[in-house]
């Protein structure tokens, strides 16, 4: 079965030119020209992936995916985006989104990003994981520390599953942007280090013995001390 992808994007040009490509790779595709379309299409149908533009008439592409994770629509996002600074990436990740493309892109590049959030979807399943006192369920992608359930963004979940999949493992910079944001450049580690400290904020605050430590000049590691 070809996997459904919800296209939400009020560029008609940009909207077709997506759709063409992606039912030329045998998606099925559905087209939404405003935010409001695209939540209710999102809401009444179900998808294997939405790209969500984030500059539509009715509702603006981040209030549609902060209303469908409110929802408990769980499909994966990806905001295409005409900014790029720190502070929209990480705005656009907080909304619940999954991963960002700058506007203007190439199709082989949105064709890269797409299959590779749907692998990590597939791949998303199997038992829970535990370390110390931390525990990950894969399907329900609830985080729990000493039975205390963490609110974790999508973003912050993705990392730290990434963290527990290596533990005692020092991770590089580029090793979490390859693996948990599926990016290559130095330029996005500004980004990966906003986000362990979010998560540490989350994950080590409130109690005694820290598990997310800094190797200096290196990257992150899971470990006890």
């Amino acid at each position: 079965m070809n996997e459904k992808i919800l296209v939400v994007e009020d560029e008609k040009k940009v909207a077709s030119f997506i759709k063409r490509g992606l039912e030329e790779e045998e998606f099925s595709v559905d087209v939404a020209n405003d935010g409001e379309e695209g939540l209710y299409f999102a809401e009444t149908n179900t998808y294997d992936m939405i790209l969500m533009d984030l500059m539509l008439p009715k509702m603006d592409g981040l209030s549609a995916i902060k209303a469908l994770r409110q929802k408990g629509v769980a499909t994966p996002v990806l905001c295409l985006t005409a900014k790029d600074t720190v502070e929209d990436i990480v705005s656009g990740l907080d909304s619940g989104s999954d991963d960002y493309l700058t506007k203007p892109f190439a199709f082989a590049e949105l064709l890269a990003r797409v299959r590779a959030l749907l692998r990590r979807g597939a791949q998303d399943r199997g038992a829970e994981m535990t370390f110390a006192d931390l525990r990950l369920d894969p399907v329900s992608h609830k985080v729990w520390r000493s039975n205390k359930e963490i609110d974790l963004t999508a973003k912050e979940y993705s990392l730290l599953e990434y963290f527990m999949r290596n533990p005692n493992q020092v991770l590089t910079r580029t090793m979490i942007a390859e693996q948990v944001w599926d990016y290559t450049f130095d330029s996005f580690t500004n980004i990966i280090d906003v986000y362990v400290n979010y998560l540490r904020k989350k994950v080590d605050r409130d109690y005694d013995k820290k598990l997310i430590h800094t190797v200096r000049g290196v990257g992150y590691i899971l470990k006890e001390e």
